[in-house]
């Protein structure tokens, strides 16, 4: 048998297009962004986290030169979130990259750790997260919950 997995997503040709809540988003997201430390990727990232009561919390790529050490934006914004505010209903994330070694203008999804993170925190929330992600400048693409990222998705339901 074979079957095929699809999903919706909506891409804007630049941020101007977005919604106004989106673009204020992401550019908490690109502050964000310009904080990080990332001196071996040169790979900045941005990451801007909003819950259902409109507050908003940010983070960047945190890096070291042990490299398994470092943690991602998107990880550092949602832990820092469930830390100070451990009952959020999280509702949108904004992320954002940016190279000084070249010009990123295409959309840059969460990497594969950061997408298992935020399976842990829908799952938790029983509701999903919409991910807006970009690069520098260029398109922004939006999708309804990490699952449309990560269709066969590992959670507490594949525990005994």
């Amino acid at each position: 048998m074979k079957k095929t997995y699809q999903f919706n997503f909506i891409q804007y040709d630049d941020l101007s297009h977005a919604p106004q809540d989106i673009q204020d988003l992401m550019q908490l997201a690109k502050e964000a962004r310009e904080d990080a430390y990332a001196p071996y990727s040169n790979f900045l990232v941005g990451a801007a986290l909003r819950d259902s009561e409109g507050n908003v919390y940010t983070g960047n790529n945190q890096e070291n030169a042990a490299y398994p050490s470092g943690l991602c934006a998107e990880r550092v914004a949602i832990y820092h979130a469930a830390a100070i505010n451990p009952n959020a209903i999280f509702t949108d994330l904004a992320v954002t990259v940016r190279s000084p070694n070249k010009k990123i203008d295409y959309p840059t999804s969460p990497c594969g750790a950061c997408r298992q993170s935020l399976v842990e925190y829908e799952s938790r929330q029983k509701s999903g997260i919409r991910i807006h992600f970009m690069g520098e400048t260029g398109p922004l693409v939006e999708v309804s919950s990490i699952k449309d990222l990560l269709p066969f998705l590992f959670d507490s339901s594949s525990l005994l």
